[in-house]
């Protein structure tokens, strides 16, 4: 990762570290607000009288725009100061959710989650980047963790919240309560983050071109893309999946969730604390655990013990993936970082949403376990890419 002079650096760290709070806090309402019809999609089904499969295409077009509109967007504003930018963002999230709390039909819904997409995707884009920016070069790696740490963050907090609030006031007044917290958020955002012109952002073409003449990038993005479609295409499932097994309770999968996310916490303390010297190997460790607890829960799921391990095993496997697959990624392209998570950005969320509309036709007609194996084998996929493809050295 390159930075530019000192004069675009805050001077104080205890400042700088307000700033990286606020992009967190920045990524936990963009998360939130993409996987928040995880959690409430069967309510969200039955209020808007559609199947549950089709109600994933909330999920499936807001990661379409985020995946494929990014690396243009990206390019097209490589020019404009990227607080400005991630303000701008902000306003689309927080209008979007209003407007997803009020809509009368499924398809403004969907519509309205197209354009958040776009947003969202951008924001994956710059986000990582802004905040290492902002700390010294010796701290950017720790950003980059706490920062990944609002993932965790999530699910902990943000989607059981969303889940307990739509059990006591239905699933709209959530959104307009996430549109007010996305609102809270820009303030934070124009507050506490400094000026950070555009640092090495690159024409499209340009973008583009960055997989074919780099092949350790290109082999990140197959695996992020293989890890993606399995590992979505299932958690996208998760509450139909626990309350068909097991005739789980709302509150019940509102515990198993945090769990998840707990899990997910101590997954990106032990990526950005034990495994730092061979992101490689934790990428195939962490992939790996999310195979064993699906199959934990394809076997088990039906015991509450057996779903509780599975769940924390599956968030703690997740959140070692995250952060190793966006280490390898800067990595493969240290001066051109912001592009080449452009790149990424547009392989994961594209792969959420195929991931997503895959699960879903699985879930509609071939059950809701059936995209849990979808899951175990396109995971597994990415663990073989992995393993028998990396350079031995890096």
């Amino acid at each position: 990762m390159t930075h530019r002079s000192m004069t675009h650096q805050p001077q104080a760290t205890g400042k700088a570290w307000f700033g990286v709070a606020a992009i967190t806090a920045s990524l936990f309402v963009f998360l939130t607000t993409e996987l928040m019809p995880v959690g409430l999609l069967t309510p969200l089904s039955s209020s808007l009288r559609v199947p549950v499969g089709v109600a994933g295409l909330m999920v499936t077009l807001y990661g379409v725009s985020a995946g494929l509109g990014v690396p243009f967007i990206v390019a097209w504003t490589r020019r404009v100061n990227r607080r400005l930018l991630l303000s701008l963002l902000l306003v689309v999230l927080t209008l979007g959710n209003l407007v997803t709390a009020v809509a009368p039909s499924f398809p403004l819904v969907l519509t309205t989650r197209l354009v958040m997409g776009f947003a969202s995707g951008v924001f994956w884009a710059i986000g990582v980047s802004m905040a290492m920016r902002m700390v010294p070069g010796p701290l950017a790696g720790r950003a980059a963790a706490v920062v990944m740490s609002g993932i965790s963050i999530a699910a902990v907090v943000g989607i059981p919240l969303g889940i307990f609030v739509e059990s006591l006031t239905g699933w709209r007044r959530t959104f307009l309560i996430w549109a007010g917290l996305s609102l809270l958020v820009l303030a934070a955002v124009a507050v506490l983050v400094p000026s950070l012109p555009s640092d090495n952002a690159v024409p499209v073409r340009a973008v583009f071109g960055l997989p074919r003449a780099n092949a350790q990038l290109r082999l990140v993005m197959v695996m992020v893309v293989l890890f993606v479609l399995g590992h979505f295409g299932a958690y996208t499932f998760i509450r139909p999946f626990l309350e068909g097994e097991s005739a789980t309770t709302p509150t019940a999968v509102t515990i198993l969730v945090m769990l998840y996310g707990i899990g997910g916490a101590a997954g990106n303390f032990l990526a950005g604390h034990v495994v730092t010297s061979n992101f490689r190997a934790g990428f195939v460790v962490g992939s790996g655990g999310v195979v064993v607890s699906l199959l934990l829960l394809l076997t088990a799921g039906h015991q509450l013990a057996a779903a509780v391990v599975a769940v924390t095993l599956w968030g703690m496997s997740f959140g070692i993936v995250q952060l190793c697959q966006l280490n390898l990624t800067q990595a493969a392209a240290p001066s051109t970082f912001e592009a080449a998570m452009s790149l990424n950005t547009m392989a994961y969320n594209t792969s959420i949403a195929l991931g997503a509309l895959v699960g879903g036709l699985f879930a509609d007609h071939a059950g809701v376990r059936s995209v849990f194996w979808f899951g175990i084998a396109l995971t597994a996929g990415s663990i073989v890419v992995t393993a028998l493809t990396w350079p031995k050295r890096t």
